[in-house]
């Protein structure tokens, strides 16, 4: 590869990093709240709106269905809506975020409802709140898993990101499709690879890693 090409690629890595980044960060804001409610809401929760808990839970699995290159391209009016455009690493984000956050807010809720039910019904023994039983309660217990949850939206999100390249969005995946796949340059394309295994083996080593670390407190 040239100079000009590692100075490309450097560039590209940086847009992934944003678009995962950035997207990663509205999926945490917005998927553990969902999480949260989705446990409390449910039969046996400490709200208990059904009803509720059954329109949301549809809403997040008609999202978690839809492959995200349909997703992608059905998002293009909203994503030129909040953006402005429908190229470029904030096009992209948009799309990332929708698709993330319920995957997240599903991963989350599971490690949710594994928290010991027995700590609950001690913290409303003694008097506890709700929001006192998430904060200190639900959220501490189930952090392990929703780390090791978060480590996964992470890896499949960078995933994304090399798909959304092929829209125009930037990043490693554009890289990829543009300098490598139309110009036929594998060097090009088996680079772009093996900085997107990379990114992903670290990302699980440190998700690995966080997750021992708050078990063996």
């Amino acid at each position: 590869m040239s100079p000009l090409m590692f100075e490309r690629l450097g560039f590209a890595f940086l847009d992934t990093v944003s678009m995962v980044g950035i997207s990663a960060i509205i999926a945490v804001l917005a998927g553990i709240p969902l999480a949260v409610f989705l446990v409390l809401s449910s039969p046996g929760g400490l709200i208990r709106a059904p009803r509720v808990h059954r329109v949301l839970a549809a809403v997040i699995n008609g999202f978690r269905a839809a492959p995200f290159i349909v997703l992608l391209v059905a998002l293009l009016p909203f994503t030129r809506l909040v953006t402005g455009t429908t190229i470029g690493v904030w096009a992209a984000i948009v799309p990332l975020s929708i698709s993330a956050t319920p995957f997240f807010a599903r991963i989350a809720e599971v490690s949710l409802r594994e928290v010991d039910h027995g700590l609950i019904e001690a913290a409303q023994a003694i008097g506890c709140r709700r929001w006192h039983i998430v904060r200190h309660v639900l959220l501490p217990e189930a952090l392990p898993g929703i780390i090791g949850g978060f480590t996964i939206t992470i890896v499949s999100m960078i995933g994304a990101s090399a798909m959304a390249g092929a829209v125009g969005a930037g990043g490693l995946g554009d890289m990829a499709i543009r300098y490598g796949y139309q110009r036929f340059d594998t060097t090009v394309m088996a680079v772009v690879l093996a900085v997107l295994i990379a990114m992903v083996c670290l990302v699980q080593f440190a998700g690995d890693y966080t997750v021992r670390r708050l078990r063996a407190r």
